[in-house]
């Protein structure tokens, strides 16, 4: 007779030391387990709610300025370094991880309306409503520790390179003034993703060379103000403008006139580029939608995204992640919100009580924070996924929060799940707002339905949303 005798290699189970976990074997027979499915949705379930008991986006706040912070710009050369300006005319280079003020910038007379840094982070271009555009030499600073300095007793940097006064002529000694007959302030700037030109707008867009005093190309459409312009991140000659009389164009600095032009109802405030995709955009618009074009086919949004309960006039910012699967906008409604590029709804928004009106918004370099600059003098430090653990994680937790992630996916379409995740706290007023706003969307749709009704049939076609909001395209 033969004896089949289990044997076990001590390897296999003894632990080195006391401190080791002890090995768990485990038999993955779905057989024996016939229970799976309901222990991974009550793992889903409680996944989803210590998301939220754990989500506490809000890092902490840099103040400094004396006035509402207009315009941020990022640092290539630096992780934890970001540019902000104000309507005072005052510029601050920022340590985000000692949330201190590194240098100052002094020389505008009015508000800065737009900053850009250059390819290799050595200039940084501002512009504002004084009628000048300026070229800072950024120092080589090495970031501050959190004991050498404070917000108020920050160094002043006076190496700025040259100053363009588009108004009127003048010499005063070194400095350089340049003729430009424009009596418009300038709305905004940008620097190419690749290459030495940067590019202003305001009455006029104008392509400037940093080694030359005039501009080496000026396009025009029309007689109406540039609100803002933002260069392709993958093809260095083209950007897009957005402009007041309700136009997105298209421009190609290797041509001599500009490209297309796409006329909405409402006008866009700000416009920036998908990183990743550089052949898609997303434009920031007033009627508080944000829509996502590709500029191969401008006759039709490719999404709309919805969520914002007010945008106004003045200006409603916008900004894509590292990544392209994500952008952050902020708005008049005090709110800050992030998007995945392909939802049509928020996945998060950030309020706090003392913030106002957010006027610029700027993912960092690494994804994993996000800035926002409001109209009570402050910047804030805001993390881009709210319940994220901050600091190193262990390989065992980093594999927990990933299975926790993955069974919370699996699951998100049941209602519990899909109720607990989608659920937000938002003020009262903001929530009456939205609110409201959905009770007339409704009523402007039934009204539509029912002309429908009464009208020849084939009148009145249904169009999608997608393509309500535009006028026409122009070449």
């Amino acid at each position: 007779m033969r004896v089949k005798v289990i044997s076990r290699s001590t390897d296999d189970f003894t632990r080195e030391r006391s401190q080791d976990l002890q090995k768990v074997f485990r038999n993955y027979d779905p057989g024996l387990r016939s229970q799976e499915k309901a222990v991974e949705y009550t793992r889903a379930l409680n996944a989803a709610k210590l998301e939220k008991i754990f989500a506490k986006p809000f890092v902490g706040a840099m103040d400094g300025h004396i006035d509402a912070i207009s315009c941020m710009a990022k640092n290539p050369n630096h992780l934890k370094a970001i540019f902000s300006g104000s309507m005072d005319g005052d510029i601050r280079l920022w340590d985000i991880a000692a949330r201190k003020t590194v240098c100052q910038f002094p020389g505008h007379q009015g508000a800065v309306r737009g900053l850009a840094t250059s390819t290799d982070g050595d200039l940084l271009v501002s512009c504002g409503v004084d009628c000048t555009v300026r070229l800072w030499k950024v120092p080589m600073l090495k970031m501050v520790d959190t004991s050498d300095h404070t917000g108020d007793n920050s160094q002043a940097c006076t190496g700025w390179i040259e100053t363009y006064f588009l108004h009127q002529q003048s010499s005063h000694g070194s400095m350089h003034f340049l003729i430009i007959f424009v009596l418009t302030a300038v709305r905004g700037v940008d620097h190419q993703w690749d290459g030495n030109l940067f590019a202003t707008a305001g009455a006029q867009v104008d392509i400037w060379d940093p080694n030359r005093s005039e501009p080496i190309n000026s396009f025009q459409w029309g007689n109406d103000t540039v609100l803002s312009l933002r260069f392709d991140p993958g093809e260095c000659n083209i950007l897009i403008t957005s402009a007041s009389d309700r136009s997105l164009t298209l421009y190609d600095l290797r041509t001599s006139s500009p490209a297309r032009k796409l006329i909405m109802k409402t006008r866009c405030n700000s416009v920036c580029w998908n990183p990743r995709e550089p052949m898609n955009f997303t434009a920031a618009n007033e009627d508080t939608n944000c829509y996502s074009f590709d500029a191969r086919k401008l006759d039709e949004a490719k999404i709309v995204h919805k969520g914002h309960v007010s945008a106004v006039v003045f200006r409603m910012d916008i900004d894509y992640s590292p990544t392209g699967r994500e952008f952050v906008t902020g708005s008049y409604d005090r709110t800050v919100r992030i998007f995945n590029y392909f939802g049509d709804h928020s996945r998060e928004i950030y309020h706090t009580k003392r913030m106002q009106r957010v006027f610029c918004v700027k993912y960092t370099y690494d994804g994993t924070y996000l800035v926002s600059g409001s109209d009570d003098t402050n910047l804030r430090l805001w993390k881009s996924k709210a319940s994220e653990q901050l600091g190193v994680l262990l390989p065992r937790e980093r594999k927990r929060q990933e299975y926790l992630d993955a069974v919370k996916e699996r699951y998100k379409h049941l209602p519990e799940v899909k109720r607990i995740d989608r659920h937000r706290h938002l003020p009262k007023a903001i929530y009456n707002a939205a609110k409201l706003r959905r009770t007339m969307i409704e009523a402007e749709n039934q009204k539509a339905e029912r002309r429908r009704k009464h009208s020849t049939p084939g009148s009145m076609p249904v169009q999608p949303f997608r393509k309500r909001r535009i006028i026409k395209e122009v070449e």
